[in-house]
């Protein structure tokens, strides 16, 4: 199971789609590490830089309709890639939603009032989340600051999560 934990890179913007988390001209590429370097790099918005804020981050809260777009499993591997295995936001474009999970991935929706809180207290400072996935659990901090918040999946999810994504769901039981 990969670690559901790390520094939080805030994307404080709805409808990021799938084009600006991996630009289409990297679809062509036949291994995942190759669209490492281009994570994010055609997503403008002010004081974002893809080149300094995404080293070392391994949580993005964003919001809403995040990975809306085209359908293509290209964008949760450019996370993946990165080192981001959970993405936290009021909603997800559906296809970006299940791909994240069939990668072994979390793709967390809370309500619009929690990530406008989350955005308002913890934003600006060096923000770690650790997700509890068996306990449906986010923890936050910043400093000596933590919040502590329940979230939901499916029980199929979960276990796509649990083992890893698809293909290692079906390894284990087909």
């Amino acid at each position: 199971m990969k670690e559901f934990k790390g520094k939080v890179l805030f994307l404080d913007r709805s409808d990021i789609n799938t084009d600006e988390i991996i630009p289409a001209k990297y679809l062509t590429e036949i291994e995942k590490i190759a669209m490492g370097p281009h994570l994010l790099e055609d997503l403008k918005m002010d004081g974002f830089d893809p080149k300094t804020d995404i080293q070392g981050k391994s949580v993005v809260l964003t919001q809403g309709n995040f990975g809306c777009g085209s359908s293509r499993e290209h964008a949760p591997w450019a996370l993946e890639v990165n080192g981001i295995h959970v993405v936290i936001a009021p909603s997800f474009a559906r296809i970006f939603r299940q791909n994240m999970y069939n990668c072994g991935m979390l793709a967390i929706e809370l309500p619009q009032k929690t990530v406008d809180d989350l955005f308002k207290e913890f934003a600006g400072n060096d923000t770690v989340i650790a997700v509890d996935v068996k306990a449906g659990q986010i923890t936050v901090q910043a400093g000596a600051k933590t919040k502590d918040i329940g979230f939901e999946i499916s029980g199929f999810d979960k276990e796509l999560v649990q083992t890893g994504g698809w293909v290692e769901y079906a390894d284990q039981n087909y």
